[in-house]
């Protein structure tokens, strides 16, 4: 880094009043006490701005606590601590100080015999006063052909977003931090291998302005090329390429790269993946993409406990064969027990085509409390899915049968349905999102088998989104966006009056994913006297405000909520009444999604409930 300084001098005290240490002394062992004291204190007397860098950082501090430090040692550190000062002044912008060191004998402190007092006057901090961000000329003609106007506005990006603008303070992390993330807003999309060929920093002290410059080189255009995959033994790599949906031929992304080993990652082939672009090649066009694997075993057994405020304490046991014999599917069966669900199934699914979708079958038998009574049920499908970047579909045949248990129980039903479903996620994080919307919509068609065959249709609709709402600011400078979660819900069945539909097509509410404050499917239709069963109209609303955490000046990784979810369920439009719930929150951001602990009061229920979950899903 260039400068142009005028600095003024400093005073440098060895002996208090000024008086000069005896020759004779300078070889003198400056013994730490015997009880481990320092050998001397340091103390800065310095503007807060800059006081909390020099105590760390200070070269003094180090020595405090050698036990045979000579006289003439301290002196010689006393003489490098105006040096060393100013370098750590000048990373914070201060290129001006006046700095005296003065060092004093305190025979009666308790915690050394003797203090170091520096005391410094930073002066005024430097500011921008201009930067200038340049980019080689593209390397080759792919650079301008392939995608010119992208890259004039990637690189507008870069010169826009630059994070040390005229007017702001200069200080050397910020000045890395500004040089660093221009490079990696190059390298993340079209260009992974930019550099940076030279940068610069001129600094006058005398009109304490910062002039800087950066130039860089952003290397040529990538593209996505084959996916090759090492590590392979017991799975085809062509099932992996065709898992990991990397979009052969596009402009290199590395969201894109990222959201490919992920999916692979999530597959349940593999323990292990990592995923690069292969930059040594000769045609950039067409960089072949490595993917590094550990491969799952064949087949493996996991045990699990947990516990839910909806149903109580939990066990699973599942089993898992990533290629079933003659078949070549991926199976995954279950067993759920739980205080009010008990649930054995198994999914069957094969690996996507060339076109992505992929077949998949399945069946379960479940007994679980549904309203005021027990149901047993089971349900089979089999059909179609696939998976983009957004959206997900799925088309499928359907068989329900459904018998309750208890008094006055709803009859049996069995029925045959034709079902599509689409989901459509726009987070900016699937995990824990921060903004961007989520809908989702259910369709089915079908008809009952007993007693009589009546047809019905079945209707779901979903929706949530994150809406900003201001940031919260903390001491430090660091900030965060607070937003309002907004969510809703609905669904109908359309049949007619008599129709005996299985239960499990009918709908409840209520819970920690639901409406707080009440119990899980706690809410539905009511008979005359007052029994709870599944209706065949739902609506579920949800407000909440989700604002950061500041803890004594600091962002934290907590947020506070406040909330408010209402929700019905009937067997007439007309009969909705909803059962409202409030209550407040908190939220920890940990490395898997939001840990959730809400309090939330039943409004017509009149009574508190705590509700616990981990992580998002929609």
């Amino acid at each position: 880094m260039g400068a142009l300084l005028l600095l003024p001098g400093c005073s440098l005290l060895p002996g208090r009043g000024g008086e000069e240490a005896p020759r004779d002394a300078a070889s003198s062992p400056l013994a730490a006490d015997s009880d481990g004291s320092p050998s001397f204190d340091v103390q800065v007397r310095a503007p807060d701005a800059v006081r909390e860098t020099l105590e760390k950082h200070l070269e003094l501090q180090r020595f405090r606590q050698l036990p045979d430090l000579q006289a003439s040692e301290l002196q010689r550190l006393l003489g490098a601590a105006d040096a060393n000062a100013r370098e750590l002044l000048g990373t914070l912008g201060y290129f001006s100080p006046t700095i005296t060191v003065e060092l004093t004998e305190t025979p009666n402190a308790k915690l050394a015999p003797r203090t170091v007092v520096v005391t410094v006057d930073p002066g005024p901090q430097t500011h921008i006063a201009k930067a200038d961000i340049t980019f080689a000329e593209a390397a080759g003609a792919n650079n301008t052909t392939q995608d010119g106007e992208g890259r004039a506005r990637q690189l507008r990006r870069v010169q826009n977003g630059w994070g040390l603008p005229p007017g702001k303070a200069f200080t050397q992390s910020a000045w890395d931090g500004a040089k660093n993330d221009g490079l990696r807003q190059l390298q993340v999309r079209r260009y992974p291998t930019a550099s940076i060929t030279n940068s610069r920093a001129e600094v006058d002290a005398d009109t304490h302005e910062a002039s800087l410059s950066v130039a860089y080189d952003t290397g040529p255009l990538y593209r996505f090329g084959a996916l090759r995959v090492q590590g392979n033994e017991r799975y085809d790599p062509d099932g992996a390429r065709r898992l990991a949906r990397l979009p052969t031929g596009a402009i290199y992304d590395e969201a894109e790269l990222l959201d490919a080993q992920l999916r692979l990652a999530s597959s349940g082939y593999y323990d292990a993946v990592f995923l690069t672009l292969d930059t040594e090649g000769t045609d950039p066009l067409a960089a072949p993409v490595v993917a590094q694997v550990r491969e799952a075993q064949l087949q493996k057994v996991v045990f699990g406990a947990g516990l839910s405020t909806d149903s109580g304490p939990r066990l699973t046991l599942d089993h898992i064969h990533n290629q079933m014999p003659g078949l070549g599917w991926r199976a995954v069966s279950k067993l759920s027990l739980d205080r009010k669900n008990k649930l054995l199934s198994t999914e069957w699914t094969d690996l996507p085509g060339e076109n992505g979708w992929r077949w998949f079958t399945g069946g379960q038998v479940q007994r679980e409390d549904t309203g005021d009574y027990e149901t047993n049920s089971a349900r089979w499908r089999g059909g179609r899915s696939k998976s983009t970047k957004n959206i997900d579909r799925n088309y499928f045949v359907q068989y329900d049968y459904a018998k309750s248990q208890g008094l006055n129980a709803p009859p049996s039903g069995t029925a045959v349905s034709v079902n599509y479903g689409w989901t459509g996620r726009y987070f900016n994080n699937n995990t824990a999102p921060t903004r961007g919307h989520g809908i989702a919509a259910e369709l089915g068609v079908g008809t009952t088998l007993t007693p009589e065959r009546d047809p019905f249709v079945r209707t779901l609709l979903r929706w949530q989104s994150f809406i900003p709402a201001g940031r919260v600011q903390a001491d430090d400078g660091s900030s965060r966006a607070a937003r309002l979660a907004v969510r809703a819900e609905g669904g109908a069945v359309l049949a007619r009056e008599g129709a005996q539909l299985p239960v499990t097509q009918l709908f409840l509410t209520g819970g920690d994913t639901t409406v707080r404050g009440y119990g899980y499917r706690k809410i539905g239709a009511r008979t005359d006297n007052g029994q709870l069963y599944g209706g065949r109209y739902l609506a579920v609303g949800s407000l909440e405000w989700q604002r950061p955490i500041v803890y004594k000046g600091a962002m934290t990784d907590w947020e506070s909520t406040l909330f408010v979810d209402a929700g019905a369920v009937a067997d007439k439009l007309g009969d909705l009444d909803p059962r409202v719930g409030v209550g407040a929150g908190v939220r920890w951001r940990s490395p898997v999604g939001p840990l959730q602990a809400d309090l939330a009061y039943g409004v017509k229920a009149k009574e508190l409930r705590l509700h616990l979950r981990l992580g998002f899903t929609f």
